[in-house]
């Protein structure tokens, strides 16, 4: 059985631009190297925006080095990179953003639902790159909703994003073994999850309660971390719930961050500022 190291309440919130009002969870709670493939997790707890004729948000902000994985559970986000990329993310979809060897990227609130306003809930996820593969080219994954591979349980579903459950895959392509999922479950309803010991494990309850394994409970915006002594663990739903679900071999190479760039040595960190500052990431109006 995989047990259960830490459940953690979110930190105080603080907002990434004016659009996103983020609890860090890693590294906060778990470091980078503890939770590798996944170095930065924020996550945004259920927020009402008022109304606005200016859509809240990111202005122009580089990255290189890694991938971001933006779950959207309520509110709708527009994003445009220096690539031509760009879109809109809605209710159950996902975007995810193979930064690599480097874009300009910005989101804001999708123009429609800015002037609407209302509950807003997101997951923005960075996915480490191996070594081998930071300097690759930038791409886009636009998962949908109906995209996800969806497994019915008895009394719920599993949405796979990434990895795959129960042998069914979810669409997105990934650079090192990983599993991404959204178990979404009625009162009373249980999944089971299997991943290989090593892989580092963990788990936000986004919407609702859970008991782990039949022993811990787990509630709303709680952090699980699992230890890495066993392989299967066991989710029940005290009410609806909704919990997202990560897990991933990690990737034993160093990790060296400065703001918006994840490389593996302070030269190419320099090197990135310097790539930055001259322009080689491309343009993107604000």
């Amino acid at each position: 059985m995989k047990n259960v190291e830490i459940i953690a309440k979110p930190q105080a919130a603080h907002f990434v631009g004016d659009g996103f009002r983020v609890h860090n969870l890693i590294p906060s709670i778990a470091s980078a190297t503890r939770m590798s493939p996944f170095i930065l997790l924020d996550y945004n707890s259920t927020y009402n925006f008022p109304p606005s004729e200016i859509p809240k948000g990111v202005g122009v902000h580089p990255h290189r080095g890694f991938e971001t994985v933006t779950i959207a559970y309520k509110g709708r986000v527009e994003h445009g990179d220096s690539s031509g990329g760009g879109g809109v993310i809605r209710e159950g979809d996902v975007q995810w953003m193979t930064a690599a060897s480097g874009i300009l990227h910005k989101e804001f609130h999708e123009t429609e639902w800015s002037k609407i306003g209302g509950d807003f809930q997101m997951v923005q996820l960075w996915v480490n790159l191996p070594a081998k593969d930071k300097m690759s080219i930038p791409k886009y994954q636009a998962i949908a909703n109906h995209e996800q591979t969806k497994v019915k349980l008895d009394k719920g579903v599993v949405e796979v994003i990434a990895g795959e459950y129960q042998e069914n895959k979810g669409p997105a392509s990934t650079f090192t073994p990983m599993h991404v999922m959204n178990a979404k479950l009625d009162a009373g309803g249980n999944a089971m999850f299997s991943f290989p010991k090593h892989y580092n494990t963990a788990m936000i309850v986004i919407e609702g309660n859970v008991m782990i394994n039949g022993k811990e409970k787990a509630p709303s915006d709680h952090f699980v971390l699992f230890k890495n002594d066993g392989e299967d663990f066991e989710i029940q739903a005290i009410d609806q719930a909704i919990v997202l679900v990560m897990s991933g071999e990690p990737i034993l190479e160093p990790i060296v961050s400065h703001g918006p760039f994840v490389m593996n040595t302070r030269e190419e960190i320099s090197q990135a500022f310097e790539d930055f500052n001259n322009g080689r990431f491309g343009y993107l109006a604000d």
